[in-house]
């Protein structure tokens, strides 16, 4: 079965490759949606046991951790007013071991740390983005090394789409 320990184990997995093979480029952590607790908690834990910073971690569309989104998720408001719903919805993933603590993690990382959110993502609310990037800047000892990036209702880029923007390539270089 799935599990936090599990995914975070399977990208440190693939980092050791990666890392073995690619000599002295830089390698990042980018993690998309609910990739991104899975990214954080891979960097945290490549910093605090094994005392190696990764280059840079990359939040796409990012959270703060897993309670907080599924409580702030549009498709949760019209259950959100019920009787139960934080014991059935909410609770459910702690009785899983699914906590994917970004808030806490960022809190504790060096490396560079890129956030990207569009402003009209309709699955994580952008606020979700913002106030993972003030609890990282406010961790930070060098404060340039966190960067929050938006992108405006305009663009159309919603929830899956920052990866289109021509833009984003010079954006994390």
């Amino acid at each position: 079965h799935p599990s936090e320990s599990g995914f975070t184990t399977d990208v440190l997995a693939l980092y050791d490759w990666v890392k073995a093979r690619s000599g002295n480029s830089s390698i990042l952590f980018w993690g998309h949606s609910l990739g991104t607790g899975v990214a954080t908690n891979a960097a945290r834990k490549l910093q605090e046991e094994r005392g190696v910073q990764a280059d840079a971690v990359i939040l796409e569309s990012p959270y703060t951790n897993i309670r907080e989104a599924a409580a702030n998720i549009p498709i949760t408001k019209i259950y959100r007013q019920f009787p139960g719903f934080e014991y059935l919805i909410l609770d459910s993933m702690a009785r899983a071991g699914m906590f994917f603590r970004s808030d806490e993690n960022v809190k504790v990382l060096g490396c560079p740390l890129l956030i990207l959110h569009a402003e009209d993502d309709g699955v994580l609310p952008p606020k979700l983005g913002r106030k993972l990037y003030e609890t990282a800047h406010k961790a930070y000892k060098d404060k340039a090394k966190v960067k929050f990036i938006t992108f405006p209702k305009k663009l159309g880029l919603g929830h899956d789409y920052i990866s289109f923007n021509p833009e984003l390539p010079a954006l994390v270089k």
